[in-house]
């Protein structure tokens, strides 16, 4: 009696065991496969929600933590941690309607930033870039068009590259030794070769957010005190598209340098924060 007792025992224990693996299982797999929809669809993670996780990307899902480990002193994600500095830079400009507005504050405080330009807005807007070069602050390479570079073919990457350094260099008398790749996207292979052809990328790790659904000024200096440190690179934008007003970018800018220098950071341009030239050299 009691060893059929033992034996009826195990087997509900087996039966149990088994319903609790599928039921885990088929959590695993629907969770896999609503990521895979979110991913084919062309889907993809906020700059905010990227912050949170680690920074994963979409492509290879290799951490921005792991690419500035793996190729130091040529991609990166903040300056040194020990010197109370902090970098301002400024996403997808020239725009007529944002970036004049962004440098007037600039030169009214006294300060320069770094700017990363796309190749197109660069084109028609060469006096915007003219006045950026002139009144001190740097400029880098954010591609031609603003594409997805994780997604693109090695040529169509090197072409976005090369046609924004182009035209750049045809306005202002230097070639850009920074790139930063829209949404900060990368594959590896791609950091490997801005690598070899002198450039230096360079990602965040202050997301402002400002780009998200026209925040007030006061979410938007929410967002970059939320991770700001010594040697903090922040990212804000000084252009958009026709539904992006980023009237709280320019009303949060005056706020965010007085609350800086009260705090004792001094506000930087890359070159200096990174000690690397502004200019990158022809091979």
């Amino acid at each position: 009696m009691l060893q059929r007792l033992n034996k009826l025992l195990i087997s509900l224990l087996f039966i149990a065991t088994f319903l609790t693996s599928a039921a885990e299982l088929n959590a695993s797999s629907k969770a896999n496969v609503k990521m895979a929809a979110i991913t084919d669809s062309g889907g993809s993670l906020s700059q905010a929600d990227k912050a949170k996780t680690g920074k994963k990307r979409r492509s290879d899902s290799v951490s921005w933590v792991k690419l500035q480990k793996r190729y130091p002193g040529a991609y990166f994600l903040n300056g040194p941690r020990h010197k109370k500095e902090v970098a301002l830079t400024f996403d997808d400009a020239p725009d007529p309607r944002i970036t004049p507005a962004i440098l007037d504050i600039l030169a009214k405080h006294h300060v320069q930033a770094t700017f990363f330009l796309v190749g197109t807005r660069a084109e028609k807007h060469p006096e915007i870039v003219k006045r950026i070069h002139r009144e001190g602050h740097v400029i880098g390479n954010h591609s031609y068009n603003h594409k997805v570079m994780s997604k693109l073919s090695p040529n169509d990457f090197h072409r976005q590259v090369w046609r924004t350094d182009a035209i750049i260099s045809r306005i202002i008398p230097y070639h850009p030794h920074f790139f930063r790749p829209p949404y900060g996207e990368m594959q590896p292979g791609q950091v490997a070769w801005a690598k070899n052809n002198g450039y230096i990328v360079v990602n965040w790790d202050v997301d402002s957010a400002d780009w998200k659904n026209n925040p007030t000024s006061t979410v938007i200096l929410r967002n970059m005190h939320k991770t700001l440190r010594p040697g903090s690179i922040i990212l804000q934008h000084a252009g958009g598209g026709t539904a992006q007003s980023l009237s709280g970018t320019i009303e949060a800018l005056p706020q965010l340098i007085a609350s800086l220098q009260q705090k004792g950071y001094r506000i930087v341009t890359l070159p200096e924060l990174l000690e690397q030239s502004a200019e990158r050299r022809i091979r």
